[in-house]
């Protein structure tokens, strides 16, 4: 029966497989499991004599099966099957575990390659679960066992119950029975850039022969990728740009904004402020990003085009990641504005922590119209709230919302400006990926009296006793009437984190959805994440710590005890507060000097420089320290010493693009989980993105709705019903 990339999995495979790949990666179609793409390549090695082998060494060898024995393990439940093979110039047992039934294969007399990693085993030597072909009555040709040996096997993302070698067979079984794929891209483009055709690559990238066949169809399909994702990107502009939007002129009320700051704007704040201003007079919906390092001043510019929407009766919403962050921006907003503006503009917060009162008020105000500044988090989605005129978007910490997330927003609007800002430097490839045709300006310099943060890593491994001086430097800095931010990935011993990024592998997918931490050694019981709770209760004990007043925020507590908690800490009446990543972006206390990071290897790059961001805010020096017990050669501590060794954001994310996958740049899933780029690395493509989107350009300026390019169009309307489907989903 042939099947197509549209099949349900269920028809072709057993009900166990295809059960166990939805539970691991969410796979129900044929073609999703075809994207689920091999993350390297191994070979089975030149062909080796028993002679004189290493230990630890990948070997393949042309041998005989001498004896076969199956018994029962004495220790462990279950069978070990013992093969002893040999091909006259040695011997090596080849070991299996709870696989008897492979004896009816592996006879004394069988003849075949065998190829696994040398280990040691009663003394002599072992392949354990090796891979092995037998041949037929017919001796193998030196020429046919060697072109076995260097075929290229395919190593692909694994959880621990799903391992690699069992999707390598599903997927097989997929290949054997589809029928031939349409090749969506046009010859023209598959000959200039010396394109095989989708199904030729489909088969190669999934069981090669050669290496030069891998290579070749990645090559293909990372192109596919990377054109339909800019044949999306700027089909969504140009619909955008065709609708036009409402022209929003300066005037009175800004002039009375910027009269009412107590500061001048900086070069680059002017510049970025004179920029917007023409964007929103053009009557083109404006998509622009600001970025800029953290405390550089990127608000108060927002608050300016905020304040030109409004005069004439529009509104903004300013989307923030966290409820801290919206209401510590609400609070600021109303301050920046002054009582005369902010009782006219009416600022109003929505929040998921409200009350039902509350929020029924909130929406009323913002449905009349009467609010014209909104500042909330993903409540502003919701299908309740409903905006009387809403001309710009404003969505702050661009890396926690997808674009679907922000398109939301947007069409509760008539096609509104949208404006992000993000303090995490995204490179100029990154922002065309993610964005399309977006406008970037940057706001270099930071405000006068910023003072310069160093950062130092705890390295526990090596040097534990380090652990009691970090609580010694901490009374150090409340003694000196500054203030300290302790940090911690979980909030209690249930071990669940909470905020945290962790680095992953750049492929696009975790090495082990629920494998070996790094760092760990195999069978290494794993070490329990510091916890909010616990250390709080640990330091109120502390022979030093223990008589400073400590408090504790978590993303459990409602909106009300997070504002109370912080409200403390900015005030004094707290020395030392225990958090997690709530307090990431945006908190601002001038006061506070020193932020401790435990397990400060389960963050990502941009979450500790964010992190870091929250002190030296107020004329004071600040210190960061990084805790972690990994060691020095481990993947974690090249993330830690990066943030160690520089404050240059631009430098960290381009760090961070190397170490990590990028999101999905067309759903929610802006990072973690699946990625939606399977092959196309952003950090590193940034050539083929540029070639694919000149020649989505050229496509569309002949066919803007692809009617000439029936493939291409069926290609992206899968890769957009995709999408659609995954973030219904997650809502």
């Amino acid at each position: 029966m042939a099947i197509t990339r549209e099949s349900a999995l269920a028809q072709v495979l057993g009900d166990r497989t295809q059960r166990a790949l939805k539970k691991a990666f969410g796979y129900t179609t044929v073609g999703q499991l075809l994207e689920h793409y091999p993350r390297r390549y191994a070979t089975r090695g030149e062909l080796t004599s028993l002679q004189g082998i290493a230990l630890g060494e990948p070997v393949s060898l042309v041998a005989e099966v001498v004896s076969v024995t199956d018994r029962l393990m004495r220790n462990k439940k279950g069978s070990l099957l013992e093969v002893v093979i040999t091909d006259g110039t040695g011997v090596v047992t080849l070991t299996f575990f709870n696989q008897a039934w492979r004896a009816r294969d592996l006879r004394p007399g069988a003849r075949g390659i065998f190829a696994g990693k040398v280990s040691s085993f009663r003394g002599g030597k072992q392949l354990a679960h090796p891979d092995y072909e037998l041949f037929d009555d017919a001796p193998p040709t030196e020429e046919s066992s060697k072109a076995w040996a260097q075929t290229p096997i395919p190593i692909y993302p694994a959880t621990s119950t799903l391992a690699s070698w069992q999707i390598q067979k599903a997927i097989a079984t997929v290949l054997d029975q589809l029928e031939e794929v349409a090749d969506p891209v046009p010859d023209e483009l598959k000959s200039r850039h010396t394109l095989v055709d989708l199904s030729v690559a489909l088969n190669h990238i999934h069981r090669p022969e050669s290496e030069s066949q891998w290579q070749k169809a990645r090559d293909t399909l990372r192109f596919h990728e990377a054109l339909v994702l800019q044949l999306a990107l700027l089909q969504q502009r140009a619909v955008a740009e065709a609708k036009g939007t409402i022209v929003r002129e300066p005037g009175g009320l800004g002039r009375r904004f910027r009269e009412g700051l107590p500061f001048s704007l900086t070069e680059d704040q002017q510049a970025v402020a004179t920029e917007i201003a023409s964007d929103l007079a053009s009557g083109v919906p404006m998509h622009r990003l600001i970025q800029g390092e953290v405390g550089s001043g990127k608000t108060v510019v927002a608050l300016g085009a905020i304040v030109q929407v409004a005069e004439d009766g529009g509104q903004s919403a300013l989307l923030a990641p966290t409820e801290v962050l919206a209401s510590q921006h609400f609070r600021s907003i109303v301050n920046t504005l002054g009582p005369d503006l902010a009782s006219e503009l009416a600022p109003t917060l929505l929040t998921g922590g409200i009350g039902a009162k509350e929020r029924k008020k909130a929406e009323l105000m913002i449905a009349s119209g009467q609010s014209r500044i909104v500042v909330g988090t993903h409540a502003l989605l919701s299908d309740s709230t409903q905006f009387h005129d809403l001309g710009l978007v404003v969505v702050d910490e661009q890396h926690r919302f997808g674009v679907t997330q922000r398109d939301v927003l947007r069409h509760k609007g008539s096609n509104p400006h949208v404006l992000v800002l993000t303090a995490t430097p995204i490179p100029r490839t990154v922002a065309m990926t993610v964005f399309g045709d977006v406008d970037i300006s940057t706001i270099r310099g930071v405000p006068a009296g910023r003072q310069p943060v160093t950062t130092h890593v705890v390295a526990l491994a090596e040097n534990p006793a380090w652990f009691s001086r970090v609580w010694q430097r901490a009374d150090e800095e409340i003694e000196a009437g500054h203030r300290v931010f302790v940090v911690a990935p979980a909030i209690d011993q249930t071990g669940v984190t909470e905020g945290v990024d962790d680095g992953v592998d750049g492929a696009g997918y975790p090495d082990q959805v629920a494998g070996v931490e790094d760092g760990q050694a195999d069978g290494e019981p794993a070490r329990p994440l510091t916890a909010v709770l616990e250390l709080a209760a640990t330091l109120k004990e502390h022979e030093l710590l223990g008589n400073r007043h400590i408090g504790v925020v978590h993303g459990r507590l409602d909106s009300k005890e997070k504002e109370d908690v912080m409200s403390a800490f900015h005030s004094g009446d707290l020395d030392l507060l225990v958090a997690t990543t709530v307090i990431e972006v945006g908190v601002d206390v001038p006061q506070a000097t020193m932020m401790i990071v435990m397990d400060a290897d389960r963050f990502g790059i941009s979450q500790l420089h964010q992190l870091r961001g929250r002190i030296g805010r107020g004329g004071l020096p600040g210190v960061c320290l990084l805790v972690t017990h990994q060691p020095a050669e481990s993947m974690a501590r090249q993330r830690l010493d990066a943030v160690a060794s520089t404050t240059d954001g631009f430098e960290l994310a381009r760090i961070d693009m190397e170490l990590r996958r990028e999101g999905d740049v067309l759903g929610a899933n802006q990072s973690g989980g699946r990625s939606g780029l399977k092959l196309v690395r952003v950090s590193v493509d940034g050539e083929l993105i540029e070639s694919a989107r000149a020649d989505a350009k050229a496509i569309l300026a002949l066919s803007p709705d692809l009617a000439d390019y029936p493939g291409l169009r069926g290609a992206l309307s899968e890769r957009l019903a995709e999408i659609d489907a995954e973030y219904l989903d997650r809502s």
